[in-house]
């Protein structure tokens, strides 16, 4: 019989190989762990859209063996964030023009699953009850977000307030693509948070439907609603290379399935929601 004598050397590349399968070992269970459990981190923000996929969607992925696990955002720049970094894998409260604008300020790579149901913005008052009340020189607060910005100059001009220039792209509009104000609007752009909350202090005010959700503004006090374009509509936002994955796709056949339409018919009361071609 012939005795190998392992030197020293030897010894330490015998463990090094013992530590290197044991953690490629550990690192697939993790791995079929992950898969297995079928698990979907959303990032929620307060507003309609996380509540819509709590009350409608959660059940239906739930029913198909799916975990929901929540995480609250207060702001959805850093629900972005950390979508793009992987600590979450959806979130449901962003507009097309939004996420556009984030990719390409932050070189990100989120893509819309599909378009879902959206609150419009609309203009409110609590000095007027109707829009003929508008006189020169009324005073007006409007989102100052670009995205936010654009959809309330938009609705400004469906009011028949101002006029845009020709040719403006709608999702970029700003106080500079006024063409004409013959009321001489006193124009001033807020936070969106702080429009609710000022309320008294203008003649009218435009404000995005989850602001007016968050602040319990009855809708049945909108004065005027915006025609919702494509890119203003409400997406569900994933990283790119999440999207052909059945988890993801399983997210995006929930909100075209038949039980998701009975919701939206069931709870969209006064046409609250405008609801996209996608879930009709």
């Amino acid at each position: 019989m012939k005795l190998t004598i392992i030197g020293a050397n030897g010894m330490k590349f015998f463990k090094q190989i013992i530590i290197l399968i044991t953690a490629c070992l550990v690192l697939g269970a993790c791995q079929q762990d992950k898969t297995s459990n079928k698990q979907i981190i959303v990032g929620t923000s307060p507003g309609p859209y996380s509540q819509l996929f709590l009350d409608a969607v959660k059940p239906i992925l739930e029913k198909q063996g799916y975990q929901i696990k929540q995480i609250d955002f207060s702001d959805l720049m850093q629900a972005d964030i950390a979508l793009q970094q992987g600590s979450i894998d959806v979130n449901v409260d962003q507009h097309t023009a939004y996420m556009d604008a984030f990719n390409q300020n932050k070189k990100a790579d989120l893509i819309a699953l599909t378009h879902i149901p959206t609150v419009p913005t609309a203009i409110y008052s609590k000095r007027h009850t109707n829009l003929q009340a508008i006189k020169k020189g009324s005073a007006i607060a409007v989102p100052n977000d670009p995205a936010n910005a654009a959809r309330a100059y938009r609705l400004l001009a469906k009011a028949g307030w101002i006029t845009l220039k020709p040719s403006t792209n709608p999702g970029m509009i700003s106080k500079n693509d006024i063409k004409t104000n013959p009321y001489e609007l006193n124009i001033t752009e807020l936070d969106p948070g702080n429009i609710p909350r000022t309320l008294s202090d203008f003649d009218y005010s435009v404000i995005p439907g989850s602001r007016a959700y968050a602040a319990k503004i009855n809708p049945d006090l909108a004065l005027l609603q915006e025609d919702i374009i494509p890119s203003f509509e409400l997406v569900v936002a994933v990283r790119a290379d999440n999207a052909p994955k059945a988890w993801a796709q399983a997210v995006k056949s929930a909100y075209s399935s038949a039980e998701f339409k009975q919701y939206m018919q069931t709870h969209n009361t006064k046409n609250y929601w405008y609801v996209p071609k996608e879930n009709n």
